[in-house]
């Protein structure tokens, strides 16, 4: 049987194990069924249960304090030095097996088993051996306060656990001292626990920190100086190779990220193949192909969704077509295609291309407004009167024939040359005078030119490391051309709207409030331009959509909806819907389905808006990093956080909007100098000083 408790005195030499693993003790006085001990080779004071306690010698003396203390003597190197070799203890086990195979093994007591092994019974043998019983070895069990040897299963057994945690440790180790040299991973030859690892981390990255980083994780993090926040890790993982140094934590995991499935694939090209067969409702189509319909786009635009053409009247008058791309002669509602488009609910226009709410192969084949080719649309006519009112107006499905697709370049060369039979001029002056109209009904004028970052592909040639993008400044600026488009499409969402209205239609009308504007001398005060055009936007609320009509502030109309570019808004593509519906005179969705379908796109819109931002940002970070000691001419906008410096500032040769820290009492107008003072596109800071 094991020592009773009481059987431990004042002075004694215990064993205590506890939370911080096997230590030797004295008892320094005995409370009732706790004792205070002093405890370790430092001394530390400590009260603890009798019951943790095992006694290993008797008291030497009542009044010593410290192991180190005759007549313990006990030092951490004598100790060490007193444990028996490990030939000598597995001898033990041998000699303490029982005779028959499967009988229980007889316990030994402490000072017995230290007999039996050294050949003496000191304190320090006593102490080693006990230390060395609670330990990780194999052969013996140590159970209430004897020994045990434990049965050749158990010691083979113990030991393959042993081994299989030797090489857990291992791998442990060769995976930490991977994440600390920091370079490209093999990713094939990893365990399933580092792959964990790396995903994990990559949700760090994308802003999911629900589930923490496990302590060895975030031990492997400090090791390779890496702090457990999203934008050190995104650093270490393009180190590792596991992030590609462009890729957006937003897109990570989102509809676009992730294409379009090979059902989807095999779907389109059904479709593919029935674009070039009749479909229902084909033969009610308007036949507009002998209009010269233009389309206009950036030149690299393959998605065309929209195009303009003029008709003289016998009576002289001017009658304005407006041709929309009509995907929804191929794509019936609720088809795979067309929930697949509802869950992105919009294309996506990045830096480095385009994320289609359609696959390519329809969005820029079937669907689009190509040149030359018979293609199916929906096509408003339009006339104005004299003032840019509309006079009348006929919406119809339709055939068309693109006759050119013009860049905006183009089409500004024409609109400047007027060559004979051309209408550009004549459309531009038209949709000038309706642009008026709307100035007269409040619209606002904030046209300005506009810098994005564009990426194109390196070249061998070029000194940025290999395959890394290169980052280019595009500048828009508002030309005639691109005037004359964005009033054309405005003009029809305002038509539909009002062919809406007319009709009691549900549809995703778009309105803004209205505004209270600076007094006009405020305006005129400051400097035409970004800095007026921001102390505009500064009054303007948000747009909102929704299926109540209601007035467009700064368009200065009743009602508007967007109803232009069904290939790449769902929203556009559900005002279709409803059109055809009145058309052929069927039911269309009510206003319940209507809103529930716009709830439902609510959300990818949020998303994709942010991605778009994000893209945009960082494609900055990136441009202003190959320029960190250039200065750029600025001007001062507002405020936006006074009280940290930090102020909107309109950057001329960029043509772009940024923040910026300025001097405190910049006002609107001022001229300042900016130049970069931090920049890391992998952590998305980007820092830049004003100076007067």
């Amino acid at each position: 049987m094991p020592p009773s408790p009481r059987a431990i005195g004042v002075g004694d030499l215990v064993g205590l194990n506890d939370a911080k693993g096997p230590q030797l003790a004295l008892v320094l006085q005995l409370r009732g069924t706790r004792a205070d001990l002093v405890v370790g080779y430092e001394g530390r004071a400590q009260q603890v249960p009798l019951r943790l306690l095992d006694r290993l010698a008797a008291a030497g003396a009542s009044d010593v304090q410290r192991l180190h203390q005759a007549p313990w003597c006990l030092e951490s190197v004598t100790v060490a030095a007193a444990l028996p070799s490990l030939r000598d203890l597995a001898a033990a086990w041998l000699l303490l097996q029982p005779d028959s195979p499967g009988a229980t093994p007889i316990p030994t007591e402490l000072p017995a088993f230290v007999e039996l092994v050294c050949g003496e019974i000191v304190p320090a043998r006593l102490a080693a051996c006990w230390l060395w019983l609670q330990g990780r070895q194999t052969l013996f069990r140590w159970r209430q306060g004897q020994v045990e040897p434990r049965s050749l299963a158990e010691v083979q057994r113990l030991r393959r656990e042993r081994r299989q945690l030797q090489l857990i440790e291992q791998r442990r180790q060769q995976w930490h001292g991977a994440l600390r040299q920091r370079r490209p991973l093999a990713v094939e030859s990893l365990e399933a626990d580092q792959l964990q690892d790396l995903e994990l981390l990559r949700r760090w990255v994308c802003g999911d920190t629900q589930e923490p980083l496990p302590p060895e994780l975030r031990r492997a993090l400090q090791g390779c100086h890496c702090a457990p926040d999203a934008a050190a890790i995104r650093h270490l993982l393009v180190d590792l190779g596991q992030w590609s140094r462009h890729h957006l934590p937003s897109l990570e995991a989102s509809i676009w990220q992730s294409g379009f499935s090979p059902a989807l694939q095999q779907e389109t090209e059904r479709l593919l193949a029935l674009a070039a067969s009749p479909c229902p409702g084909d033969e009610r189509r308007q036949d507009l192909t002998a209009l010269h319909t233009v389309t206009i786009d950036d030149e690299d635009t393959l998605d065309i969704d929209d195009g303009v053409a003029l008709e003289w009247l016998a009576d002289g008058r001017e009658r304005l077509w407006i041709h929309i791309a009509d995907p929804g002669r191929l794509v019936m509602p609720d088809s795979p295609l067309d929930l697949e488009a509802r869950r992105r609910a919009s294309s996506l226009y990045l830096a480095q291309g385009s994320l289609p709410m359609f696959p390519l192969e329809l969005a820029n084949g079937a669907f689009s407004l190509r040149q030359g080719q018979r293609c199916a649309a929906w096509s408003l006519a339009v006339d104005l009167d004299a003032d840019g009112a509309v006079a009348s107006y006929h919406l119809s499905r339709s055939w068309v024939k693109p006759t050119y697709k013009l860049s905006y370049g183009d089409a500004d060369e024409l609109i400047e040359l007027a060559p004979p039979q051309e209408q550009l001029r004549a459309i531009h002056a038209l949709m000038e005078r309706r642009r008026q109209w709307r100035l007269r009904q409040g619209a606002l004028v904030l046209d300005q030119a506009e810098g994005r970052i564009r990426c194109r592909p390196n070249s061998a040639t070029l000194p940025n490391e290999p395959g890394d993008p290169i980052a280019s400044l595009e500048i828009t600026e508002p030309s005639p051309s691109r005037l004359m488009v964005a009033e054309a499409m405005i003009l029809a969402g305002a038509v539909v709207a009002a062919h809406g209205l007319e009709h009691g239609l549900a549809l995703p009308y778009r309105s803004q409030q209205s505004a209270v504007l600076p007094p006009e001398a405020e305006l005129q005060a400051l400097p035409p331009g970004p800095v007026r055009h921001a102390a505009l936007k500064r009054c303007l609320s948000r747009g909102h959509m929704g299926c109540t009509a209601a007035p467009h502030f700064s368009l200065g109309l009743a009602a508007y909806v967007q109803a232009t570019s069904p290939i790449r808004r769902y929203a556009d593509l559900l005002v279709q819907r409803q059109l055809q519906a009145l058309q052929d005179d069927v039911p269309p969705l009510d206003q319940p389905a209507v809103s529930a379908l716009l709830l439902a796109l609510e959300s990818p819109l949020r998303q994709g808006i942010q991605i778009s931002r994000d893209d945009q940002r960082h494609w900055q970070q990136v441009w202003f990093e190959h320029h960190p000691q250039t200065q750029w001419r600025a001007q001062f906008l507002r405020w936006l956080r006074p009280q940290d410096h930090l102020a909107l500032v309109y950057l001329e040769d960029l043509a772009m909007e940024l923040p910026a820290e300025c001097p405190p009492r910049s006002q609107p107008g001022d001229a300042v100098l900016i130049r970069v003072q931090q920049v890391d596109s992998l952590a998305d800071q980007l820092r830049l000083q004003a100076s007067a």
